[in-house]
């Protein structure tokens, strides 16, 4: 098989060995569950790299919208029919991300309709929602990489076949291997493109149900506070970036420049987000965040009390969730520091409305009151509220990620391999521990936990915003 020398045919890497793509769709979309590369073959011509995520489904619990099953008409081995992204599905469908590389130029969604039998509308949406990627050269296969699997990437990135492409002339492989995304349904891609098409992107309905002009805090010539949505994201995901806080409060403010992004919270923690108007006021931003004269205040409704003063942790430097933090230094972790300056009893929200928002409690063991804590967040790092408050046994109400994890600490002290019982004497142990550790915690919240960003400043105070009242406040037991 060449590169290069094909017409329309597709070849598409699986580890089943050669099968043709002419057989019934439903015979390889039951593939959904794999996570690894797999080889067919459609008469010897160009190359498909397919890989299907194995992550679970996850389930927006809002009954408002509209189910999957109500937008499709049939399903066929676990995937629906393909339609049109919208309206929003109350659920998110099975994941689903293909890779394939361009045997023929043309335009980008008539390739990829016609390499994954989808609709052109569907294909549209999926560009219009910023799910559908290209790079110039395919990317380096991952570790779990069959030779079969290897040998193709090799074929299709061989200096041969590479110097005569011309749009990569004056490149290096690794700069010819950053992924953008398509912007446009007519963008060409020409044969050797590598592309990434993210088939069922991460949904986010309440973005539908949202008043989002009483969500603005402020407007000034230069940005925007909101009072972000839990159960939102601030700036999109790398498969959505239609259904975002600054997307629809762009539109809901008639704004024909999209808003930017200058700074994230967590899509479960409701409160402050500042969003630019012009690109020079996120650059401005992000020198003020970095230059620590951006002043965040959180309010925190936790299972149990927390001492007043600052508290000290160790989080590891490892980008997954969720993120393992020690009480000891070790060397290499990231310092993670925060201020209760605050902790008073308050009532634990009552079943009505922690229906309304999803709140899971994975059987804490007294609901007679919960603890609200006015925090003030001295480092950023990614869940450092949720993961500081967790190891101090006093998690985030609602928190279905951290809470499991405290609540098998509570009841067998020195389960955790960082904590103040910890029991690994040597390190095969501890790399035991910290793998039991791990599958110790649950998965995101579906909606809500009790974290809001109560206050944002900067400049000394200058500028100062506060968000309205938590959600669990209007609905105390």
């Amino acid at each position: 098989m060449k590169m290069g020398s094909a017409s329309a045919g597709l070849v598409s890497i699986f580890s089943n060995g050669y099968r043709s793509l002419g057989a019934p769709v439903s015979s390889w979309r039951t593939l959904a569950s794999s996570s690894l590369y797999k080889h067919y073959k459609r008469n010897s011509k160009g190359a498909v790299l397919s890989c299907l995520s194995s992550s679970k489904i996850e389930l927006a619990c809002l009954s408002s919208k509209v189910d999957v099953a109500q937008t499709t008409t049939s399903s066929v081995n676990g995937y629906h029919k393909y339609d049109r992204l919208l309206p929003c599905p109350s659920e998110n469908g099975p994941p689903r991300v293909e890779h394939l590389v361009v045997s023929e130029g043309g335009p980008v969604l008539e390739y990829i309709c016609k390499s994954l039998d989808l609709p052109p509308l569907f294909v549209a949406d999926l560009i219009h929602f910023g799910a559908v990627y290209y790079a110039l050269v395919c990317p380096q296969p991952p570790p779990s990489a069959t030779p079969e699997q290897i040998r193709i990437f090799k074929e299709v990135t061989a200096p041969s076949v590479l110097s005569k492409r011309t749009s990569i002339k004056g490149k290096t492989v690794r700069e010819a291997q950053k992924t953008f995304r398509i912007t446009h349904v007519e963008q060409f891609v020409e044969a050797g493109t590598y592309l990434r098409v993210h088939v069922h992107p991460k949904r986010f309905p309440r973005c539908y149900e949202i008043d989002w002009k009483s969500r603005v805090i402020a407007v000034a010539d230069s940005y925007v506070v909101l009072d972000k949505p839990a159960g939102t994201s601030v700036g999109g995901t790398s498969d959505n970036i239609e259904e975002s806080c600054a997307t629809f409060a762009s539109r809901a403010l008639g704004f024909s420049t999209p808003l930017k992004t200058t700074h994230q919270i967590d899509n479960c923690t409701e409160g402050c987000v500042v969003l630019a108007r012009t690109k020079e006021y996120c650059s401005i931003f992000h020198g003020k965040i970095r230059e620590k004269k951006v002043k965040k205040l959180y309010l925190a409704l936790t299972a149990a009390p927390v001492p007043i003063g600052i508290i000290t942790h160790y989080m590891r430097p490892i980008n997954v969730a969720p993120r393992l933090i020690s009480e000891d230094f070790i060397k290499g972790w990231y310092l993670c520091k925060l201020e209760v300056m605050e902790c008073k009893e308050v009532p634990w929200p009552d079943p009505v409305i922690q229906q309304k928002y999803c709140i899971e409690d994975f059987e804490w063991p007294s609901k007679d009151r919960a603890y609200e804590c006015k925090i003030n967040l001295l480092t950023g790092r990614t869940h450092q509220v949720r993961a500081q408050l967790a190891a101090c046994g006093a998690p985030i109400v609602g928190d279905s990620m951290y809470m499991p994890a405290a609540i098998a600490e509570m009841a067998n002290p020195g389960l955790s391999p960082f904590g103040k019982y910890k029991k690994y004497t040597t390190e095969s142990d501890k790399e035991m521990a910290v793998t039991k550790w791990f599958a110790r915690f649950g998965k995101e919240p579906k909606v809500a936990i009790g974290l809001q960003a109560c206050q944002i400043s900067w400049d000394d105070g200058e500028h100062f915003y506060e968000a309205r009242s938590p959600w669990w406040r209007s609905g105390m037991a």
